[in-house]
């Protein structure tokens, strides 16, 4: 009897602290992700999570990522699970994951849906501000168990945001295409992240109103709308910037104002985004100083 009063005790006890146990957030779609503890065994399914999932302190968790997840060096070591297009999913999982990072406008709908068929928690990513990678640190540190290194991430994010914030408050507004595919010829909407590093730095996206996230364009309508700086993604293959110089009345080849930017810090919605609004704000103001 004894013995059996000393078990129930125990079970009495231990039940608050499993309830304790479970954490939860809301993924940037404002689903509500839940899980029983910190999670162990985490892929993600897109290069810029792998950044936030590192920067949060839970690099030692991710058991597999996929292709181009390449910063910081440890990453290139994880088993790939595909193309973010293209997901292997009977390698995702192999992998036995218990939780999955996925990135909402890159991956695949139905793979997301196929997934959480096996029951696996998919926190679905898509951060369209710096406010959001600020909270993305917080979020997924707070899955993984490492709170304590996403909080100082996300603050030490923040106040690095908020200096270039101070610093180019106010400039006078710079009109800008930002071409990330030549044919089609293709570019990004205001919703897209790409588009707040533009305004922080005083800048305004010629294409901000179109509906799609990743529109096409025409060559006809950039020209139209005639903006005073071109930028491209310094990976591009094709020598996009050349292909404009045949448009000499285009103010941002007349002004000499073709530049290409890093793009794993300008394409990837991780903490090294910021490296990358120095680096265009620094072009603006290139762009401001050959208007006067």
């Amino acid at each position: 009897m004894r013995a059996a009063a000393c078990m129930l005790l125990a079970g009495a006890a231990l039940a608050p602290a499993a309830a304790v146990a479970d954490v939860s957030v809301k993924d940037d779609l404002g689903n509500t992700i839940t899980l029983a503890q910190p999670a162990r065994r985490i892929v993600s399914l897109a290069p810029h999570v792998t950044e936030l999932l590192y920067a949060a302190g839970a690099g030692d968790r991710l058991v597999g990522a996929s292709n181009h997840s390449d910063y910081p060096a440890a990453a290139a070591k994880l088993p790939s699970v595909g193309s973010f297009a293209a997901l292997d999913l009977e390698r995702v999982l192999s992998l036995k994951p218990d939780l999955i990072v996925g990135w909402h406008s890159g991956n695949k709908p139905s793979q997301l849906a196929r997934l959480r068929e096996f029951g696996i928690p998919v926190y679905e990513s898509q951060p369209a501000d710096f406010g959001m990678i600020a909270t993305s640190l917080e979020q997924l540190s707070h899955l993984a168990g490492s709170d304590a290194t996403g909080q100082a991430a996300a603050s030490a994010f923040r106040a690095r945001w908020q200096s270039l914030q101070a610093q180019y408050r106010g400039r006078p507004e710079v009109s800008v295409f930002y071409q990330i595919w030549s044919q089609p010829l293709m570019t990004l909407n205001g919703r897209h992240m790409v588009s707040s590093v533009l305004r922080l730095c005083g800048g305004r996206n010629i294409f901000t109103d179109l509906p799609q996230l990743a529109p096409t364009v025409s060559v006809e309508a950039v020209l139209a709308a005639d903006p005073q700086v071109i930028l491209t993604p310094s990976d591009a293959k094709d020598q996009p910037l050349e292909r404009w110089r045949q448009f000499p009345r285009l103010r941002a080849v007349r002004d000499g104002q073709l530049y290409s930017i890093n793009a794993d810090w300008l394409n990837r919605a991780g903490p090294r985004i910021l490296e990358a609004a120095a680096e265009v704000c620094g072009r603006l103001d290139q762009a401001r100083a050959a208007m006067k």
